[in-house]
């Protein structure tokens, strides 16, 4: 996540917070000196339809285009309002969200999701898109959250567990830090369910203090090298003995963003593992920034 001609790409519906997501992409794109492209998915239409059922169709899409043509260029003025300079292009595909999105982020430095607030009826499709998006996608994936339109120097929270998608979640949140002059907080969690590394089962017969203490060290060790790329960057570590979603959320209250992995294969570790995927969805009230591994 470098200066770059290769555009930062916000997806949107039609509701208020995607514009505030695509002001958040804008603010990005012009720190990262890319442009900015804002795209709209068409709803899909079945086929072998009846002629009236075919007539119908037609009169909607013709709506749904003029809306999003509407939608366009609402999110893409509130862009340029803020940002004169940066150059704003959009689309309407016909195509689903999550295909559009994937396919627009082979040529992509970074996609945001942008959309109507999260609520728990909405969560799983929401979480699905989400997921569909980040564990397929060729670049890092933004899950636009809360209303902040301006991404500035507030502190990045990222999770790090041993994997090579949380060394590459690292990397991206120490890139992030650096560019917007923000300090960073790396999260682990240490689970009270004893791992096998320990060779017991029984949890009283673990020295948790100590493997606490333990993965701490393997934390710091792991932030020391990416820390030494940015030096310009202040990093704390922390090791909470609490579910990832909730050890990243413990530090995510005056946080600008959260960072976590994702070895794709629809897979994610870390803080997006099954349910906990949902729970961030819905709780963060910052935006989560989701990183492939290298491998996937």
């Amino acid at each position: 996540m470098t200066s770059s001609s290769k555009p930062v790409v916000v997806g949107i519906d039609g509701s208020d917070s995607a514009v505030d997501a695509a002001r958040w992409a804008g603010g990005v794109a012009d720190k990262f000196g890319a442009p900015l492209h804002i795209v709209y998915a068409l709803p899909t239409v079945g086929a072998h339809l009846t002629q009236t059922a075919a007539a119908m169709t037609a009169a909607m899409m013709s709506y749904q285009r003029d809306s999003a043509d509407l939608y366009l260029k609402a999110a893409a003025d509130a862009v340029r309002s803020d940002r004169p300079g940066l150059t704003v292009t959009t689309a309407s595909v016909d195509e689903p969200a999550d295909a559009a999105l994937v396919a627009a982020s082979q040529t992509a430095q970074l996609v945001v999701l942008g959309g109507k607030s999260v609520t728990p009826a909405a969560a799983l499709l929401l979480g699905s898109v989400s997921l569909a998006v980040a564990t397929r996608a060729a670049c890092p994936v933004v899950a636009f959250r809360g209303d902040t339109v301006t991404p500035g120097d507030g502190r990045v929270v990222v999770g790090v567990d041993d994997s090579p998608a949380a060394a590459a979640a690292l990397a991206v949140a120490f890139a992030f830090a650096d560019s917007f002059g923000a300090n960073l907080t790396a999260v682990r969690a240490l689970s009270l369910t004893p791992p096998p590394a320990a060779g017991v089962t029984i949890p009283f017969l673990i020295d948790w203090e100590g493997l606490e203490a333990a993965e701490l060290v393997s934390l710091a060790a792991a932030v020391d090298a990416e820390n030494t790329k940015h030096p310009s960057v202040e990093a704390k570590c922390f090791v909470e003995v609490e579910s990832p979603g909730k050890a990243l959320l413990q530090h995510a209250s005056d946080a600008q963003l959260i960072v976590v992995g994702t070895r794709g294969r629809g897979a994610v570790v870390g803080t997006l593992l099954g349910s906990t995927s949902l729970n961030m969805l819905h709780h963060s009230s910052v935006p989560v920034l989701i990183c492939r591994s290298p491998e996937a």
